[in-house]
């Protein structure tokens, strides 16, 4: 009773399949249905290594082959973002071990004894009631430690000392940008 209430139309075995019809034979080898692509929808394009691949599966592979680009162009910008990342992360931990060392080395001119042994190195000071000493080379300069201001100015070979307003904007010069020269002893 089920079967005479269906349409004819329901009869078909599925999307894409030709229903078929009560008495159809098979048509015999070697008839034009059976020839590839002339008619025969169970037929699939043979390829080179004797598989046969449907419709279905051919959009499907294109599909998959789709998908796995865009994952590619997403799999490439994370791992750069990673990477970046990273970089960023070494970055905060070298400065953050530059900020530690620049704060103890702020706690260290606390220390009023720091403060007096610089001053004795550096600047060659002495206290109220000592002699100090300063050896001179044979070339009448200082020898020993001490900071040196020096310009970054330098007459090219052959010219004249400059005049007196020369000599003052260089000082000038040399006021606004130093450079310190630590000589070691």
């Amino acid at each position: 009773m089920a079967r005479a209430t269906r349409s004819p139309r329901s009869a078909s075995a599925g999307p894409g399949r030709t229903p078929r019809r009560r008495g159809a034979r098979p048509s015999s080898p070697g008839s034009a249905s059976e020839q590839p692509g002339r008619g025969d929808a169970r037929s699939a394009p043979v390829l080179r290594w004797g598989l046969r691949l449907t419709r279905r599966a051919l959009v499907m592979f294109l599909v998959v082959v789709v998908l796995a680009i865009s994952f590619v162009g997403s799999l490439r910008i994370y791992l750069s973002q990673q990477h970046d990342l990273a970089v960023a992360e070494q970055q905060i931990r070298e400065r953050s071990a530059q900020i530690a060392d620049l704060e103890s080395e702020l706690a260290r001119w606390d220390d009023p004894d720091y403060v007096k042994a610089q001053a004795r190195q550096r600047l060659g000071w002495v206290m109220p009631g000592e002699t100090g000493y300063r050896v001179v080379g044979p070339d009448g300069k200082p020898l020993g430690g001490g900071v040196v201001i020096e310009s970054e100015q330098r007459l090219p070979s052959g010219e004249h000392d400059p005049v007196w307003w020369d000599r003052l904007w260089g000082s000038v010069q040399t006021a606004d940008a130093p450079t310190r020269k630590v000589t070691v002893p």
